[in-house]
């Protein structure tokens, strides 16, 4: 995996990511967006388009972020295949940590 999304997605969901992401690697969860680790390919066009600073290169992830590495890996474990984000749309659908957490 070259890029994750944080805690600082959760309940915001700008979805500009989604639309700049050439492997359309970015699916929307429920409350948050997941980027799937096989599909991306590491070219960092989501980050700078991020308004809350989610995106974040894995070895720049540190802290109470650190968790969302396994969880944006966790998200997609209960999909199955794939076919890029923008084409399955919106997923209800969260990583059982996000979906624990007390709504904003």
């Amino acid at each position: 995996m070259a890029f994750v999304v944080t805690q600082a997605c959760i309940d915001v969901k700008d979805r500009s990511c989604i639309q700049v992401c050439p492997a359309d690697c970015l699916y929307e969860g429920e409350r948050m967006m997941y980027i799937n680790p096989e599909q991306c390919i590491n070219c960092g066009a989501c980050e700078p388009v991020c308004p809350t600073e989610a995106i974040r290169f894995d070895e720049e992830v540190e802290g109470e972020d650190e968790i969302f590495l396994d969880i944006n890996a966790q998200f997609f474990e209960a999909l199955g295949p794939v076919k890029g984000g923008r084409k399955m749309g919106k997923i209800e659908h969260d990583a059982d940590y996000v979906s624990e957490l007390p709504r904003a």
